[in-house]
């Protein structure tokens, strides 16, 4: 069936039958035939063209593909694209597909010994005459411009798109092929510049110079990585892209916005040259064709992120802004919302005086684009990402403005109706981006207004019908309706219920994912904290909810937030929480628990649980409040514990003292670049390494290396489970944290009543007013130290001193 396909695929298709019109010949059965069996011979070359990637099981099969067809197909397919210079036909697919072909056998030794000796041909003659600007293409320029635009920003099309697989043709070549292939393409190119910088306009060879500019465009990431292309990419700019801005040929000017704008990111030795490719972006927003306008509302985004300085951009602001509306009410796309991103985020505060314009425009454009999604076919997804676009730069402006909280009234009435609608299940497309915004109006608002409360059981209503796997997103929005609109939180019909409600339909769902039910217990959290001695009402049943999955819950992450529900309930009203357990013959049990997990520390030492410096912080204000209880209302077993519970909690917040100055440290060093951040030199010699064939490599080596790089994988996996590797005592020592290591982050833009508490002055306070009041108490809590502890605690009440004195600092500092 291999042989079968192979002749399907170089036999010559009869004349007879065909369509005269060439849109339609591609339907004709025989060109159907071709293009499946092209079809299939690229998944079978992209799967087994390569026996070392395979699986065992398919390796002899891939030895034999590799041997006996890969070069075969190869040939056919170099035959049916030799008809194209002479002006013959291919339907666009097969076109697609063949060129598919040609660029994956650039990586394999065997296949590239096969297009070597034709390559220029095929690169000069086929590749980048399929890149240039053809008679559709200005058919399509001239009667149908939108159409033109969506074909090109569409990533659809490009799957299907003769001229995109041409230019990753030529791009795959450049990056694995370079050494003797980028030379002689750059000298193509640059001929092409100067060859029309020295004939007349009306003689110039247009679609070559759209073709040339598409190609260095193109080539970006690599001409900027490579030493001696990259120092010539700002005078090529200033030589030959500078005058194409002004061609007479439209596709031209367009061309070279788009170019302009892939290098404005690059650091120009003459700050002229970045204002004359800036200034002739900026001169096509009034260009006459519109997919000039459009092509450099988009490159103007990356000047506008590139600008240093935005004197040089202020102004011009408003003839920005209303370029962008302009071509907003013409044309769908997301990639024009990126543009104004950029100039929102550039210009922050000083976005002010448009806000409300640019957010009521966004949101008309937003209700235009859902009016005419209603009418789009399923597979167009242009509009839908045009629409999100729409909502992200709304969120952006929020932000910027962000300093200014009066500005928010204003802007909260035209995003209203998107807010009470899209947060039904007719949203479910921008939900995240919706939320994000009532985010930031429930946030930076002086006040949580009443309309905005009237979204809180729109919020309830989705999580409990639709929207379960949106509580993350939710759960941000709902903590700044309880933190920020507490008075109203507490006095409205439902919302307490309606947080008990959503809490158990997660806790008390054991078929619900562990990682799923994460933000409960914070939801659970922030009530406690916020309305602390306001809702004793709910202490009974947050504790019964958290414990009642406690005793099921496997990953470490998640047994510390139910634990926290237990030391939130401890620091609102410790008397109270005592009570409860007790009633319920449960405070040895639970107490027990969680103090066999503050102890638990892995092979290496490091505590297992409550790793991060906030649950720290909430573990010991809980364990504080434990001690703050007068002795007389302490349950007995408690009472014979409080040198354990002293001493535990003296180790919980000598950790917590180093972690906080590791943080800080790391915070101080941090150079933004973040883990991992490393170079392209690697690529230098990647022609000679994949130029020859290592034959006596080891295919269990490379197995090898697959299982290495998933079990690192399996390490850094937020939800991965332990395996199966029963008590796990062949584990290494850093896998009993595996389960949930991608957690183990504080979340650093979360504020609540307890950034305002500091651990170690209430902790210090409660020692020394033990020791002035109650000898006996104090000697209890003493009593369970050993001369190290004793020292722990001396040291933790001289860093209470120490923590006083750097609060007043920065208390005065701030005022």
């Amino acid at each position: 069936w291999i042989t079968c396909m192979h002749r399907i695929i170089v036999m010559p298709v009869p004349e007879q039958g065909q369509a005269t019109e060439k849109a339609e010949r591609k339907n004709f059965p025989w060109w159907k035939a071709k293009k499946w069996s092209l079809h299939i011979a690229n998944r079978m070359f992209s799967r087994y063209g390569n026996p070392k990637m395979v699986k065992p099981e398919y390796r002899d099969f891939a030895a034999a593909f590799k041997r006996d067809c890969s070069c075969a197909f190869l040939q056919s397919y170099m035959q049916l694209l030799a008809v194209l210079p002479a002006g013959g036909y291919l339907p666009d697919r097969i076109v697609n597909l063949a060129i598919q072909y040609l660029t994956t056998a650039l990586g394999e030794a065997n296949t590239y010994k096969v297009v070597k000796p034709q390559l220029d041909g095929l690169m000069f003659t086929i590749v980048f005459p399929i890149m240039c600007f053809n008679a559709e293409d200005a058919e399509l320029w001239q009667d149908d411009p939108h159409e033109y635009i969506r074909k090109g920003y569409d990533i659809i099309e490009d799957m299907y798109s003769p001229r995109t697989a041409a230019v990753n043709f030529m791009v795959e070549l450049c990056r694995c092929r370079a050494k003797e292939n980028m030379p002689k393409l750059m000298a193509f190119f640059i001929q092409i510049f100067n060859r029309c910088r020295e004939i007349p306009p009306q003689m110039m060879p247009h679609a070559e110079l759209g073709g040339a500019l598409l190609a260095i465009g193109s080539l970006q990431d690599k001409l900027k990585s490579t030493p001696g292309y990259k120092e010539q990419i700002e005078p090529m700019l200033a030589a030959h892209v500078l005058p194409a801005f002004q061609s007479q040929h439209g596709h031209v000017r367009a061309k070279a916005a788009w170019c302009a704008g892939v290098y404005a990111e690059i650091e120009f030795t003459n700050p002229q040259h970045f204002m004359s490719l800036f200034s002739n972006v900026v001169g096509c927003l009034a260009d006459p064709d519109l997919p000039v306008r459009v092509d450099a509302v988009i490159a103007l985004g990356s000047f506008v992120e590139a600008s240093s300085d935005i004197e040089q951009l202020r102004p011009i602001l408003p003839q920005l802004l209303d370029a962008f509306f302009k071509l907003m009410n013409e044309v769908e796309s997301e990639d024009l919302v990126f543009t104004l991103e950029a100039i929102v985020e550039k210009f922050g505060e000083e976005i002010a005086p448009y806000a409300q314009g640019l957010t009521t425009n966004l949101a008309a454009a937003f209700w235009k684009l859902c009016d005419e999604g209603e009418d789009r076919d399923d597979d167009d997804c242009s509009g839908a990402l045009a629409s999100v676009g729409c909502l992200r730069a709304i969120a952006t402006i929020l932000e910027s403005v962000s300093s200014l909280p009066h500005l928010y009234g204003a802007l909260e009435l035209p995003l209203m109706p998107i807010m009470r609608k899209m947060l039904t299940q007719e949203g479910y497309d921008v939900y995240e981006e919706v939320l994000e915004i009532i985010s930031y109006m429930t946030y930076f608002s002086p006040a949580v207004s009443q309309q905005m409360w009237e979204l809180w059981p729109l919020m309830v209503a989705a999580l409990e019908d639709w929207a379960i796997q949106y509580f993350e997103n939710v759960l941000v929005p709902m903590d700044n309706y309880i933190s920020r609109g507490t008075e109203t939180f507490l006095a409205h019909p439902t919302a307490k219920q309606d947080v008990l409600r959503l809490a158990s339909l997660l806790l008390l769902n054991k078929e619900m994912p562990e990682a799923e039910c994460i933000p409960a217990p914070k939801l659970l959290e922030c009530v406690l904290q916020n309305c602390r001695g306001r809702v004793d009402d709910c202490v009974a049943p947050y504790l019964a909810v958290a414990l009642e999955r406690l005793a099921v819950a496997q990953m470490s992450y998640m047994q510390d937030l139910l634990v926290q529900v237990l030391a939130n309930c401890l620091y609102y009203n410790a008397a109270l929480t005592l009570g409860i357990l007790a009633s319920n013959g449960r405070t040895t049990q639970v107490l027990s628990h969680w103090f066999g997990m503050l102890s638990a520390r892995n092979k290496a030492g490091k505590r297992k649980h409550h790793r991060r410096e906030h649950d720290k912080k909430i573990c010991a204000l809980g364990l504080i409040a434990l001690l703050q209880v007068p002795t007389a209302s302490l349950p007995g077993d408690i009472q014979a514990g409080l040198g354990q519970i002293a001493s535990t909690l003296v180790a919980l917040l000598a950790d917590l003292k180093v972690q906080i100055k590791e943080n800080k440290e790391a915070a101080e060093n941090d150079d933004g670049r973040g883990w991992g951040y490393g170079s392209d030199e690697d690529d230098e010699d990647e022609d000679e390494e994949l130029g020859e064939e290592d034959e006596e490599d080891d295919p269990e080596d490379d197995q090898e290396a697959l299982k290495a790089l998933a079990a690192r994988a399996r390490r850094v996996n937020p939800w991965g489970a332990r395996g199966s590797g029963g008590d796990g005592e062949d584990d290494d020592d850093d896998d009993d944290d595996s389960d949930d290591e991608g957690m183990m982050t504080d979340d650093e833009n979360v504020t609540s009543p307890m950034d305002d508490v500091d651990a170690f002055i209430v902790f210090a306070e409660t020692i020394q007013a033990a020791h002035a009041g109650d000898a006996a108490r104090f000697g209890a809590l003493t009593g369970g130290l050993d001369a190290a502890g004793q020292a722990v605690l001396e040291d933790l009440m001289q860093h209470a001193n120490v923590r006083r004195e750097e609060i007043a600092k920065e208390k005065a500092e701030e005022e």
